[in-house]
């Protein structure tokens, strides 16, 4: 399983989905329904519209690198590995999680997941980890 946008014909705001295996569908339909969670539907996906749905966006400039996870940004010093920006969302926990993170290493940096309660700090936990993940692929030390 992984976490994605959802398709454009589905969204209502800051929304995320789950890409599952299809061959999983029934049991993932029932735990759900026993849980009490809700789910808007399982929608099937053709292959050009999954491309559409990737939540996890990076754009090089130069000095930084920025990781987009779904609504949320993150940015860092290719040099230093040092979080000089976040932004997007409009989550109230949203301005301590950037207090908390900027001017800090990636690696040291706390886990918005672990620090925050919204969809807001989910998302800038994924850009953490996409971040942290390229600057150890760029020969940072973390």
């Amino acid at each position: 399983m992984k976490l994605v946008a959802p398709p454009p014909e589905l969204r209502r705001g800051c929304d995320l989905a789950l890409e599952v295996n299809l061959v999983e569908q029934p049991g993932i339909e029932r735990l759900l329904r026993d849980s009490d969670t809700p789910y808007v539907e399982v929608t099937p996906l053709r292959s050009e519209t999954a491309a559409l749905l990737d939540v996890v966006k990076i754009t090089d400039y130069g000095e930084w690198m920025m990781v987009k996870a779904g609504n949320m940004k993150l940015a860092f010093d290719k040099r230093t590995g040092t979080i000089v920006n976040t932004s997007g969302g409009g989550c109230p926990d949203i301005p301590y999680l950037h207090a908390e993170m900027v001017g800090r290493q990636l690696a040291e940096a706390p886990r918005p997941r672990e620090l925050g309660f919204t969809l807001c700090a989910l998302m800038l936990d994924r850009a953490l980890e996409e971040s942290l993940s390229l600057w150890r692929d760029g020969g940072g030390p973390c």
